[in-house]
């Protein structure tokens, strides 16, 4: 059995924040090895059983992972488990390449699978709206000293790698974290990739609450696994601030590129930029 708590360091996805109240960041983060435990459960022959919160005074104790009944793994949960190793999430421009109808619905359906919802944005005018609400937030988090230092210290060998951050954080349509302090020093982009930005989606669930953010980081890693076996990579962005949150986006700190052994890191096909936002009317941080 599992027994997932509060995490502990890094700090900077601690920090509490205008973007990050009550540690909603972390609890999404959370989400994502908790998808995995109830993926590798089974692996081992038996059918998860799952209890989120399963104390209300708790904070720090988020879910409770079991086992039931005897029972192999489903085709689809046996390849979900093989993509887990494999780094499945990309900074900068992706490739022309768009991604296939049919994967962008499966995307969908997994998410459903997991009380989310993920939709494609792919009109300009909400394409302009997004990219403006994550240049808001981005401009929030990068005037907060705390928080500016703690995506500074978020490099390194624990961290995300130096070589995922090489690129300019806003050279693509949607601004992402400055890792290595390009916009601080006033660095302009090399080059912008305006046109290779990948296909966009946004993922939203019900409420705000605690669970709703378990279950959005659920619903967030079962889509990137499933596009990884797919060989796509999706590249997610930081935590919208609340003044942004209405149509903003609320994703967790992107991981490394892949570099396959024996030849340079080939351009991600495009591939889902997701982002989590909450729903208008339910912006409490819940239990």
């Amino acid at each position: 059995m599992l027994r997932c708590t509060w995490p502990a360091p890094p700090p900077w996805r601690l920090h509490r924040t205008t973007a990050n109240p009550g540690g909603r960041e972390a609890v999404i983060a959370c989400g994502a090895p908790l998808f995995n435990a109830r993926i590798a459960v089974p692996r081992l022959g038996f059918r998860p059983a799952v209890d989120l919160l399963p104390e209300p005074g708790n904070s720090g104790y988020l879910a409770h992972v079991g086992h039931a009944a005897h029972a192999p793994a489903t085709p689809e949960e046996a390849l979900l488990a093989l993509a887990m190793p494999h780094p499945h999430t990309h900074r900068g421009p992706f490739g022309p390449e768009p991604v296939p109808d049919t994967l962008l619905d499966e995307l969908c359906d997994h998410a459903r699978a997991e009380d989310a919802d993920l939709r494609i944005i792919d009109e300009p005018e909400k394409l302009r709206l997004l990219a403006d609400l994550v240049r808001t937030a981005e401009d929030v988090h990068r005037a907060d000293p705390r928080h500016a230092a703690e995506i500074v210290r978020s490099v390194g060998p624990e961290g995300v790698p130096v070589e995922a951050c090489r690129r300019h954080p806003d050279a693509t349509l949607l601004a992402g974290r400055d890792h290595l302090e390009f916009a601080r020093y006033r660095i302009s982009p090399s080059r912008r990739w305006i046109g290779r930005t990948g296909t966009v989606a946004v993922l939203s669930t019900p409420y705000d609450s605690r669970t709703d953010w378990l279950r959005s980081g659920q619903a967030r890693q079962r889509a990137l696994l499933h596009a990884a076996a797919h060989k796509r990579r999706g590249c997610l962005p930081h935590p919208a601030p609340r003044t942004a949150r209405a149509a903003g986006g609320d994703p967790e700190t992107p991981r490394r590129r892949p570099i396959p052994a024996g030849g340079p890191a080939p351009r991600p096909y495009g591939c889902p930029y997701v982002a989590h936002v909450p729903p208008p009317d339910h912006r409490g941080a819940g239990r």
